[in-house]
């Protein structure tokens, strides 16, 4: 049930963030999906081994992954699709805890969730380059196979 919920919450989020950036009308619904895809995989990896930082690889490769497709399928830059369906992913609540650990003078607890934040950024970034490797050389060994003879 909390994976429904967490679903309908992170297709929301994306698809609001679609009206922000200005995506056309016609791909918001599909921000939403890419969004709550890349979320229901964050959720279920760290469900597995309580690692939010893999967990946002492999949330972030999902929506990049599914942004390529959705790309493809309906002749449309993948940014539109990526740029909003990464936004449940992004630490905000992370970096908000580090910088009110600073305005607390807690300075330990400051670095442990800057820290936190700046690997879940990094493994996010992975995430997304990792995907757009992969599928450049996936579409390039397609048409090396199409010319073939």
């Amino acid at each position: 049930m909390i994976y429904v919920v967490q679903g309908i919450l992170s297709f929301i989020a994306a698809a609001a963030f679609g009206v922000v950036f200005n995506a056309p009308k016609k791909s918001l619904f599909y921000c939403g999906v890419v969004g709550m895809t890349g979320w229901i995989v964050y959720m279920y990896v760290n469900s597995l081994n309580q690692d939010q930082v893999s967990a946002s690889f492999a949330g972030a490769f999902t929506v990049a992954f599914v942004s390529h497709i959705m790309s493809k399928k309906f002749k449309m830059p993948m940014i539109i699709f990526s740029v909003a369906g990464i936004i449940p992913l992004v630490p905000g609540g992370t970096a908000y805890n580090a910088m009110r650990s600073v305005v607390e003078k807690d300075y330990a607890l400051a670095l442990e969730f800057a820290s936190l934040a700046l690997l879940i950024s990094g493994s996010i970034a992975m995430g997304l380059v990792f995907a757009e490797i992969i599928t450049q050389l996936w579409t390039k060994a397609i048409l090396r196979l199409k010319t073939k003879p």
